[in-house]
């Protein structure tokens, strides 16, 4: 592996070094929020990247400058032999923080190899505790799987998170038993605010972090802790020491000290979640162009927007598939 000195610089400043990797847009959920309603088709397998072929660019923002990376789909454990796929990018650097995120719902019967191979940390999504509750969102019935996968990926030693998004007439009343569960557990919860986009259910409400914070404060009184160096996440401290998140992607602290870009399964590098602007390293890739690939990834890099258009002020909503980039 080469010198990994030349860090990659936006137009802003920022250093971009967190690389989030979807290696597929299939899911075996259909959560409101995410995925549409109405019949759609799936990328055709055959335009998908191989693992060796996204491992080619994963060596290259490596080598310039990338420390982090994260899988996502999609539902990630959906692509056959991704536990090979993590070994290769470990092998190329074990010192990487190599993570994933994922519903749970297949993590019980891979959680071991998947730390075997290199993973380090997990982020799982859980937005009820109550099995109907779940079931209307994932439009599934998931709970049990879910539950029984966070508590393997524990028990093999994989560090966890859950994420949760909070809705208005959904999930609210369980924001304090989602905290309490983490807290038995160890596990840090992260409240995200919804992120409108054109594929989710009309209907949904979410909540915004002063509500949550209201809530959260009538039985956990807490302090502001601020944010973790890039993470997106600001942290509040609950007077028992329990600490949780929440994420505002609506506020301009999301983007302030935004490090990431995202790589879909197809080969769309994607400067910003909310922006459909992307170039392309697939054909690169298919050449074994390194040299291009790289020179793409730079690009994209220079052509990172400052901020997305999520504020209150722009006003607009994302046409962009999140199930396609893993949010």
């Amino acid at each position: 592996m080469s010198d990994r000195k030349n860090m990659l610089v936006d137009s802003y400043g920022r250093t971009v070094d967190y690389l989030r990797v979807s290696v597929t847009e299939r899911c075996n959920f259909r959560c409101q929020y995410c995925m549409p309603e109405k019949p759609f088709s799936w990328v055709p397998k055959e335009n998908l990247l191989s693992f060796e072929e996204l491992f080619l660019f994963m060596k290259v923002a490596i080598d310039e400058g990338v420390k982090k990376i994260r899988i996502t789909g999609g539902e990630p454990l959906l692509r056959e032999d991704l536990d090979k796929f993590i070994k290769m990018i470990y092998d190329y650097c074990p010192d990487i923080d190599l993570a994933m995120t994922t519903n749970a719902y297949l993590l019980k019967g891979s959680a071991q190899k998947l730390k075997d191979a290199g993973l380090k940390r997990i982020n799982i999504s859980i937005d009820s505790l109550i099995p109907d509750v779940a079931e209307k969102i994932a439009k599934k019935d998931v709970l049990a799987k879910v539950l029984q996968g966070l508590e393997e990926a524990l028990k093999v030693g994989l560090k966890v998170k859950v994420n949760m998004v909070p809705m208005i007439g959904m999930n609210e009343n369980e924001i304090l038993d989602v905290m309490e569960y983490c807290q038995e557990r160890d596990i840090t919860v992260r409240y995200i605010e919804y992120m409108e986009n054109t594929h989710a259910e009309v209907d949904i409400k979410g909540m915004k972090s002063e509500e949550l914070l209201a809530l959260i404060a009538t039985k956990y009184p807490h302090t502001d802790e601020g944010f973790d160096t890039t993470s997106p996440s600001h942290y509040y401290r609950c007077d028992n020491g329990y600490r949780f998140g929440i994420i505002e992607p609506y506020k301009d602290d999301f983007c302030t000290k935004c490090n990431r870009i995202r790589l879909t399964a197809e080969g769309h590098l994607i400067p910003c979640l909310y922006f459909d602007e992307a170039m392309s390293i697939h054909d690169a890739v298919k050449r074994g162009d390194i040299e291009e690939a790289a020179l793409v990834l730079k690009e994209v890099i220079r052509t990172k927007p400052e901020k997305n258009r999520w504020s209150e002020a722009d006003g607009e909503i994302s046409t962009r598939a999140f199930y396609e980039t893993g949010g």
